[in-house]
């Protein structure tokens, strides 16, 4: 198979998709596009949260072939971008496929330290780290859930990638350094 100059990113939730997709894409002069988006807008159109999203596709299905078509549109119309998505590397095998970890204690630290007080407020968001960590490993087992139902495969499992990049140990420059010269070597 052919590789393509795609990069795809996967990782745990507060790990840094998004912040090293488009630093990577932007580096790069590469487009972006990230499938969390995606999900959010279904969210926000149906009045819930990210979390909430991710249950509900457990049993609408249709919401996981919808992104998962666009992901398989854009891996074969694209070439030159970065995608920040869970199952991106399973649609396209020709791409660099990267995974950041992180444990999810230290994700809940950074995800709580983002969000904003007055959204705290109005949603039921768990307010400790260690409440958080829990809802963030429920989220993790139902994708997992999820996706072995879908598609036999576990985003989180880490064989599926060319790179895995811990980020609680790496800040986000030398995450995207690490993986330039990964993509680098990758693809001569």
């Amino acid at each position: 198979m052919e590789k393509k100059h795609i990069i795809t990113i996967a990782g745990k939730p507060g790990s840094g998709k998004s912040t090293t997709s488009k630093g990577l894409a932007s580096e790069l002069g590469y487009k972006h596009f990230s499938s969390g988006d995606l999900f959010r807008a279904i969210g926000k159109e149906r009045g819930i949260d990210v979390f909430q999203v991710n249950v509900t596709a457990e049993t609408e299905k249709e919401i996981d072939y919808m992104v998962d078509e666009k992901l398989r549109e854009i891996g074969t119309n694209e070439d030159e971008l970065v995608i920040d998505s869970r199952m991106a590397w399973h649609w396209m095998p020709y791409s660099f496929k990267v995974y950041l970890d992180l444990d999810l204690d230290t994700a809940a630290k950074r995800i709580l330290g983002k969000i904003n007080p007055e959204r705290l407020e109005a949603e039921e968001i768990p307010r400790t780290p260690e409440e958080y960590a829990v809802r963030l490993q429920e989220r993790l087992d139902s994708e997992i859930k999820r996706y072995m139902n879908l598609y036999q495969q576990n985003p989180y499992d880490t064989s599926n990638y060319d790179l895995v990049v811990d980020t609680g140990k790496h800040n986000p420059s030398e995450a995207r350094d690490m993986i330039l010269r990964g993509f680098k070597e990758w693809i001569k």
